[in-house]
């Protein structure tokens, strides 16, 4: 057999630790499928002394991860740091120009300096595999690099942030407000340190600026995906798009138009019996349509010790394999700068407003959505909210973003509503 692969691991927190039990527990089968053996040489992490719950003892440790992305007895850095800068950015680099390939799970990093990162790795010969930074353990960077290859995709839209759809269908099975959801969330542990990372679909529009690159063979570009969290869902929501057969998640959506490249990360509603309607929990989904294949969905666990360590694993032995591609599935030099484009889609919307119990007032309404041009499809009239305030709500045929902006703007001049409307788009999936 071959001679071992050997390791240098920067980040002992749960995905790094679950990448050491697997290379210790699977250490046989790794060897027999990587056709040689997948070793573990060095490690760094912050804090030495840190009980954890794999032993690390016959593993040189280092304190500063550039040590072990540079070292001699390391063939593969994988680096599980995290943060788009700093430490993770410098180390990576370091280890490439050492003539290191290179495992990560970073998206914050990869949605923001991938572009650069894999044209220095590809100018040195060295690779970048990154199938742990989407989804968890759904093998989507795979499936669309390799699996994929024949087919120009069309669209790639998901569920990518398992605290949200958490969040949401907690919401749901539980009658319980958003913000007690959120601190039982918290309690559990599921959100980022900062968790406007996770309900602000900051996390989730990482993953999606990555797919959309290597689905449209464009350059990386974060900053151009349209964003809306979770935030301002309630438990009113969940309820009302539930009685009309839907249900609400953070939906990513990018597709190339002949307007440019649209990139939307925002809370929907979709069929409640379609594949994304019936995800719960902290699985996520990402659907892919080619025009060849059709439509293809994959489904999985989206964090996670386990899931997140085996994307880690598969890179590695892909790599042990010998197997070179490039970072985002063609030459980095030939990733094009897109065009970014809001989305000019038609769709119908929901609206929920909450207006002053007066005469008058739903026709004022109906004025506003006409002089934008949207249609009604349907209006709802619930019971009081309070004893001066009705809540409606409205679902339109389909309409454009543009005209939607129009009437949302135009709604709290008419003097009828207590509170800012909140609009959803429904997405057809």
């Amino acid at each position: 057999m071959s001679s071992p692969l050997r390791l240098g691991i920067a980040g002992l927190g749960t995905v790094g630790i679950g990448v050491v039990k697997i290379v210790q527990k699977h250490a046989d089968l790794l060897a027999l499928r990587a056709g040689r053996p997948i070793t573990i040489t060095a490690v760094s992490a912050r804090d030495p002394l840190k009980n954890r719950s794999a032993d690390i003892s016959t593993y040189r440790f280092e304190t500063d991860p550039v040590a072990v992305a540079t070292a001699d007895d390391v063939d593969v850095y994988v680096e599980l740091i995290g943060g788009e800068n700093g430490a993770a950015r410098d180390s990576i680099e370091a280890a490439l120009r050492a003539g290191k390939d290179v495992i990560t799970a970073n998206k914050a990093l990869l949605a923001v300096h991938g572009a650069e990162l894999a044209a220095l790795a590809e100018s040195l010969g060295r690779v970048i595999r990154f199938e742990a930074a989407v989804a968890g353990g759904i093998p989507v960077i795979k499936a669309m690099t390799e699996s994929l290859a024949g087919n120009a995709i069309t669209r790639v839209m998901g569920v990518m942030n398992g605290t949200c759809n958490y969040i949401l269908t907690r919401m749901e099975s539980a009658g319980l407000p958003y913000e007690a959801v959120f601190e039982e969330a918290r309690q559990l542990g599921y959100l980022e340190a900062d968790p406007t990372l996770d309900v602000g679909g900051i996390d989730a529009s990482h993953k999606l600026a990555i797919l959309s690159s290597i689905a449209f063979g464009t350059r990386i570009d974060f900053g151009s995906v349209e964003i809306e969290g979770i935030e301002r869902v309630s438990i009113d929501d969940i309820r009302r798009a539930r009685d009309l057969g839907y249900r609400i998640k953070l939906l990513g959506v990018a597709q190339m138009t002949a307007r440019g490249l649209e990139q939307r990360m925002s809370p929907c509603l979709v069929p409640a019996d379609s594949p994304l309607g019936q995800l719960v929990g902290g699985t996520n989904m990402v659907v892919i349509e080619g025009d060849s294949v059709g439509q293809i969905v994959l489904r999985g666990a989206g964090a996670g010790e386990g899931p997140t360590a085996s994307a880690v694993l598969s890179d590695l032995v892909e790599v042990a394999r010998g197997v070179r591609l490039p970072v985002f599935g063609q030459p980095a030099e030939t990733l094009v700068a897109a065009l970014p484009a809001r989305t000019a889609v038609p769709a119908a919307y929901y609206i929920r407003l909450e207006l002053q119990d007066k005469p008058g007032a739903l026709a004022k309404v109906a004025t506003v959505l006409g002089d934008a041009g949207i249609s009604i499809d349907r209006m709802r009239q619930y019971g009081q909210h309070s004893p001066a305030s009705v809540p409606v709500l409205v679902v339109t045929h389909k309409t454009t973003p543009e005209a939607i902006d129009f009437a949302v703007e135009a709604l709290p001049r008419t003097g009828v509503l207590v509170s800012d409307p909140v609009e959803l788009r429904i997405e057809e999936v």
